[in-house]
């Protein structure tokens, strides 16, 4: 089965083809419409500000190769970090609309008007290591502890507007969306090609559910 990784030119994308190979895929790295048309299953990897990833995506001409193979086609994506915020409808970051492939929204942390205790020493970006806490028929994570470490590295986070479609969910400040699916669509916030064997399992067992 062809993978092919999305380029589109935001983000250490090669740390993801790097990972895969240790997982024994061989991923193609492209932003070619031709290649990513030939592709069995697709990964969006992505770092940055929201709108300059959806102006790289339409200036490379993919959204309409991209809506085909995955609306019509059925073909499994993986979006990664800013990949899972673009499958959403749109952000608070900026105007362009996003894929809206799944019914959610992309929002900021907001910790400064919260007068809590709690959020003290929360800061914005969320940096580091947290716990997800997936749904326990999630094939996404099988073979994982119930409460498994990913490495995180973002501002904004996923609103879903769908209950059946949050995969994962994790707590900083307050419970976000850390992992969505919605038929052959799946998002994660943290990067899994960062997370060491918790990325690693991660990553085999999207393989296994495109296979």
């Amino acid at each position: 089965m062809k993978t092919v990784v999305v380029h589109f030119q935001l983000g250490n994308v090669g740390s993801v083809v790097t990972m895969l190979k240790k997982i024994g895929v061989s991923a193609i790295l492209t932003s070619d419409p031709a290649v990513i048309e030939t592709a069995d299953r697709l990964i969006l990897p992505g770092v940055g500000a929201f709108d300059r990833g959806m102006s790289k995506i339409h200036e490379l001409g993919l959204i309409k190769v991209l809506n085909h193979k995955v609306l019509e086609k059925k073909t499994p994506v993986l979006g990664i970090c800013l990949g899972m915020q673009i499958l959403t409808r749109g952000s608070e970051e900026g105007t362009i609309p996003g894929l809206g492939w799944v019914d959610a929204t992309t929002v900021r942390f907001d910790f400064k008007n919260q007068k809590s205790d709690n959020y003290e020493n929360l800061r914005v970006p969320h940096v580091g290591w947290n716990y997800v806490q997936p749904k326990p028929e999630s094939r996404l994570f099988a073979n994982m502890e119930k409460e498994s470490r990913f490495y995180f590295t973002h501002s904004f986070y996923v609103r879903s507007n769908e209950q059946e479609q949050i995969l994962a969910t994790t707590n900083y400040g307050v419970d976000f969306v850390s992992a969505v699916k919605k038929q052959n669509v799946y998002g994660t916030q943290f990067h899994p090609e960062k997370s060491q064997r918790y990325g690693v399992q991660l990553l085999k067992n999207f393989m296994e559910l495109c296979s």
